[in-house]
């Protein structure tokens, strides 16, 4: 693509990105914190980086709100996903250790821009199964796993890289919600962190309250 072309498709593209939907995933995903769910995220190829870099920093900034926050997994060990592929499929590598590991009230993060990978689609059943709310950044049309997740941010691009770049920038949104909400719901400044004494709690904890 040409790079005016590209720049022009990424900003139309973001300017047709649903921010109310980012806005929605946020509130689940702080939910999911104050309830002490994990949450879990998958990708492949450039998704499977962009689902890293969001439990990095989803983590991060839990960590910042309040001592032992947001439990966040990322299904994109090498050594698991080979084993699962080598052992079982390379369908199984998101939901074999997902249906392992997860629990009802937990969450999934998958991050697909056609949307029609079989790994991220029998993640998003195997969820389902497992009461695990699911949320999907998808693109293009969605692809079969739009009807699959229960809530679905849509960065409605033909192009790969565009997508690819407007699931970071979603990231990036999700993790700054994350932090404000945070922010709202500090307690006051003189009060130690829950759960640490005063002389070691850390000035920038600042937990959500449990709703």
């Amino acid at each position: 693509m040409d790079p005016d072309e590209y720049v022009k498709s990424l900003v139309e593209t973001v300017e047709d990105l649903s921010v109310a939907g980012v806005r929605s995933a946020a509130d689940r995903l702080a939910a999911a914190w104050a309830r002490g769910a994990t949450v879990f995220v998958a990708g492949n190829g450039g998704s499977a980086a962009t689902a890293s870099h969001m439990a990095c920093d989803l983590a991060k900034t839990a960590a910042r709100g309040r001592p032992g926050g947001l439990r966040v997994v990322p299904l994109l060990d090498v050594s698991a996903v080979t084993a699962w592929a080598n052992d079982v499929s390379y369908e199984a590598v998101f939901a074999a250790p997902l249906a392992a590991q997860a629990r009802p009230g937990d969450v999934l993060i998958v991050v697909s821009a056609s949307g029609n990978s079989p790994n991220i689609v029998e993640a998003l059943a195997c969820a389902r199964s497992a009461s695990v709310e699911t949320i999907a950044l998808l693109g293009f049309d969605g692809g079969s796993a739009r009807a699959l997740a229960d809530h679905v941010i849509l960065a409605s691009a033909s192009h790969y890289g565009v997508v690819e770049d407007v699931h970071l920038a979603v990231n990036h949104m999700l993790t700054d919600l994350l932090r404000d909400r945070a922010d709202i719901d500090a307690p006051d400044a003189a009060s130690p962190a829950a759960g640490l004494p005063a002389a070691t709690a850390p000035a920038a904890a600042r937990p959500l309250r449990e709703v």
